[in-house]
C-alpha cells in the first residue's frame, strides 16, 4: 500500500512539473540597468559570407548554461527572427536561434548571399529569456 501510494504521489510531481515546463516559467529578473548589444558587424554593414559577429553585455556577467549564478546569463543569437522567442520558455536551438551556452561572447558564421538580420537575447541557466527581456538592437547586414 505504502509503495503504491508512493508511485501515485511521484506521478503527480512529475505531471506537475511536465505540466509547468510545457506552459514555460518565468524567466529570472534582469537586473536594472542591464543591456545587451552587438560589438561588431555594425549595423548596415556589408560582409562577406564569413561574419564575424562579437557580443557585448553592460551590468551582468556570462556564465555557461546550466550555470545559476546571480546577474549572469548567456547569449542567443537570432538570424532573421522577427519576433523574439515567447516570455517564459526556453529560446528554441536551431538554425535561427543559435545558442552559446558554454559562455561565448563572439561567433563566427557562414550567412548566405543577401540581406540578413542579427539580434541578441541573454537567456537564464535554463535558456529561458530573462523578464523583462534583454535583447539587442536589432541589426541588418548585407553579404556578398
Amino acid at each position: 500500500m505504502k509503495r503504491t501510494l508512493l508511485a501515485v504521489v511521484l506521478t503527480g510531481l512529475c505531471t506537475v512539473a511536465v505540466a509547468a515546463d510545457e506552459v514555460g516559467l518565468p524567466g529570472s529578473a534582469a537586473p536594472d540597468g542591464a543591456s545587451v548589444y552587438i560589438i561588431s558587424p555594425a549595423d548596415g554593414a556589408t560582409v562577406g559570407r564569413q561574419v564575424s559577429v562579437r557580443f557585448g553585455l553592460r551590468g551582468m556577467g556570462v556564465a555557461p548554461a546550466g550555470v545559476n549564478r546571480p546577474r549572469t546569463g548567456h547569449h542567443h543569437l537570432l538570424i532573421d527572427v522577427k519576433q523574439l522567442p515567447p516570455a517564459g520558455a526556453p529560446i528554441p536551438n536551431d538554425s535561427r536561434h543559435l545558442h552559446f551556452g558554454g559562455g561565448q561572447t563572439e561567433t563566427s558564421l557562414t550567412l548566405k548571399p543577401g540581406t540578413h538580420t542579427l539580434q541578441l537575447e541573454l537567456a537564464d541557466a535554463h535558456h529561458v529569456p530573462f523578464v523583462p527581456a534583454l535583447v539587442s538592437k536589432r541589426i541588418t547586414v548585407h553579404v556578398e
